[in-house]
């Protein structure tokens, strides 16, 4: 991916708006969205070390009723991520020391984040891994728009 890797880590500052997700399956190069067309979702890193991200599907069915039935609240579970902690970063990478999250397997864990910034935009690309729904070797690669100031 083109682009001037930032050696002034205050440029990650601020919140990010996803503009988009794409699972690259590596054995084909196969691009695929990875939680439906057009997800909503956010991540911000503070000036204090924390961030946080929250992800879902754009098409999430509202329960029937409150509360939601067991297919629902899988359905619900499964068409999101969230996931907060601390943060360090370098030339190339963020590094997220997960603190809480949707999913315990995360919690406790790091998620390496390589990232280029571009103006106002930022492509992160995760390490290559086992993706738990297909047991292909995949690359997440999302792009994020800036919403607010560092």
């Amino acid at each position: 991916m083109a682009g001037h890797l930032m050696s002034d880590h205050s440029a990650l500052l601020g919140t990010w708006e996803m503009i988009s997700w794409k699972r690259e399956v590596i054995a084909t190069g196969e691009l695929i969205d990875a939680l439906g067309e057009n997800p909503r979702g956010y991540i911000s890193y503070a000036a204090d070390g924390r961030f946080f991200a929250l992800v879902v599907s754009r098409n999430r069915a509202k329960p029937a009723m409150l509360p939601p039935n067991n297919d629902e609240k899988i359905a619900l579970f499964d068409s999101m991520l969230a996931y907060a902690g601390s943060y360090s970063v370098d030339d190339e990478k963020a590094i997220h020391h997960v603190d809480i999250s949707w999913n315990e397997a995360w919690t406790g864990t790091d998620q390496v984040r390589f990232y280029v910034l571009e103006g106002d935009t930022l492509m992160i690309n995760g390490a290559p891994a086992i993706d738990p729904h297909t047991g292909e070797k995949v690359v997440h690669r999302i792009t994020f728009r800036r919403v607010s100031p560092r």
